[in-house]
């Protein structure tokens, strides 16, 4: 199986079942969770948009994609961070990079 392939199921299911978490804890206000998955971008996002008591949100919880065999962490706003979740599931920690440390490098999309 193509290892790009497979961390798109894995980053699909932590974020999936992370948004499911994160939608439990929320307790202020009518804040809608959502989890973006685009396999063939290579693009995962866990999203939060809604009111919090008087004040409107739209955050980026997560955002992660998929380029040069990598998964290249762009934000992880979760209190204890999936970076951990990822390995335990499968994703090699070697192919997990912070996106604020390529700067200057040049990376594929997974959908190129």
């Amino acid at each position: 199986m193509d290892q790009t392939m497979n961390y798109a199921d894995i980053l699909t299911k932590i974020v999936r079942e992370e948004g499911k978490h994160q939608f439990s804890i929320q307790s202020t206000g009518p804040i809608r969770i959502a989890s973006v998955c685009d396999r063939e971008a290579g693009e995962f996002l866990l999203i939060a948009t809604g009111w919090d008591n008087e004040e409107w949100i739209d955050n980026v919880l997560f955002h992660a994609r998929l380029a040069d065999g990598m998964v290249i962490i762009e934000a992880d706003n979760i209190e204890e961070g999936l970076k951990p979740a990822m390995i335990e599931a499968g994703i090699r920690p070697e192919d997990i990079v912070w996106g604020f440390r390529l700067e200057g490098r040049q990376i594929t999309p997974a959908s190129a």
